[in-house]
Parts: C-alpha cells; structure tokens; sequence
C-alpha cells in the first residue's frame, strides 16, 4: 500500500493538517449592491482582499501572498470574481429595458411615424408596458420635435449619427444582457411601430438596422424579423 492511503495515512493526513495550514485574512475595500448569483436577486455585497498566511496550530506564522480581491454577498456569504460586478442589478436592468424602449421608439417615430396617430398609439403602448407609465402620445411627440432640433436631423430622413450615437448609448450596455429573444423583442416592437401607419419607409428601415446593430443581431437576422413583423400573426 502507498504511504499517505488507507485509513493510517488519512487519519495521519487529517493531523497534519491541524497542525500545519492555510488561513485568509480578509479585509473589506469597498460595498455596493448587485445581482448575486448564488441568491438570483439585488443583494448587498462587500470587495474583499484577502493576505493568505501559513498556520501552526491554528495560528498564523508566516505571509504566503495575496489573493483576491472578491466580491462578498452580504446574504449568502459566497465569493465571486469581481467581474459578477459587471452584471446589472434587477433594479438597474429594469431601467436600461425601459429606457431602451424609450429610444427605440422615439428613434422610429423621428424616421416618419410622428405624424401618425397610428404609429404614437403604438409607441405609446411599448413604452408604458416598459414602465413608463404615464407616456402620452402629446409626450412622445414633443420629444421626437427636440430629437430631431438636437440631432438637426428631419422628419423621414435617413438615422443621423447623432441619431445612432442615443440608439447605440440605450442599446449597447444592455445587449450583453439579454438572450437573442430578448434583442429580438426589442427590435420587433420597434418595427410594429414603424408599421403601424403602412409600410416601412426607407428611413424606417434605416433606423431599425442600425437598432439591430445596436443590439448585436446580424443583418441577415434583422431582415428576416423586419419581414416576419409584416405578416399578421
């Protein structure tokens, strides 16, 4: 039998290492809030970094180096990588949702749709059910008349870069986030509103691949949802 197996040799092991060892020190660096992935829901957490030491006895003797830093959940007491900072809160990704479908809209209805009641309806719609609420069509409207002043970009005009630059600010931190559903969705409401007063314009076309290129989805993609959003369901 080798040394170090059967029962001797684990119940020798199992002294060692109470008289020899590894112990963390951890030291708090900072606190927040975010989406824990061991609870599934907003959590406080606090960044830890730790000075690993030899131990004799129980007792730490000698430093072995640093580790960490990690991410402490205030809940569950599990580590995590830092990088599980980079994930939004529930809270956060709430928002992001909601003022991504705001954009889009907007974005769509600056391509031609603000003159049609239709089309602010439809808007309307995907915006309240993203969580704002009180959206009126008399809000949405204004808003499209200070987008287009701001971005000096007419009513039917193709997207402007400064057009692009707000779909790309709303879209691209959140896209990383969601499933292909999820970007298609997104991208499948924009194109209801766009439909809802006729056929896609050019510059509605325009809008929406450039929210399609926003939210990662391929051009080929883009095309086929573009022509599914046309056939009634």
């Amino acid at each position: 039998m080798l040394p170090g197996r059967g029962p001797n040799g684990r119940a020798a092991a199992a002294r060692l290492s109470r008289l020899l060892g590894t112990r963390t020190t951890w030291t708090p660096a900072g606190d927040g809030e975010f989406f824990c992935p061991g609870c599934g829901g907003d959590r406080n957490y606090q960044r830890l970094t730790g000075q690993r030491r030899f131990t004799l006895l129980g007792v730490p003797v000698l430093p072995r180096g640093e580790t960490g830093p990690v991410v402490e959940c205030a809940a569950c007491r599990h580590h995590f990588g830092t990088d599980v900072l980079d994930h939004p809160t529930t809270t956060r990704f709430s928002v992001m949702l909601r003022d991504a479908v705001h954009t889009v809209a907007l974005a769509v209805l600056a391509a031609g749709g603000a003159g049609s009641r239709a089309s602010l309806e439809t808007a309307v719609a995907a915006v309240r059910a993203a969580g704002f609420d009180d959206c009126t069509e008399e809000q949405l409207a204004a808003l499209v008349e200070a987008l287009e002043a701001d971005t000096g970009r007419f009513t039917g005009g193709p997207c402007a870069a400064g057009l692009a630059i707000e779909l790309h600010e709303a879209l691209d931190p959140l896209a990383p986030h969601l499933a292909a559903p999820g970007r298609e969705s997104i991208l499948l409401q924009g194109a209801r509103i766009a439909l809802a007063d006729g056929p896609y314009t050019p510059a509605e076309r325009d809008t929406l691949a450039t929210v399609g290129a926003a939210l990662t989805i391929c051009s080929d993609d883009v095309s086929r949802l573009l022509a599914a959003a046309r056939t009634p369901s």
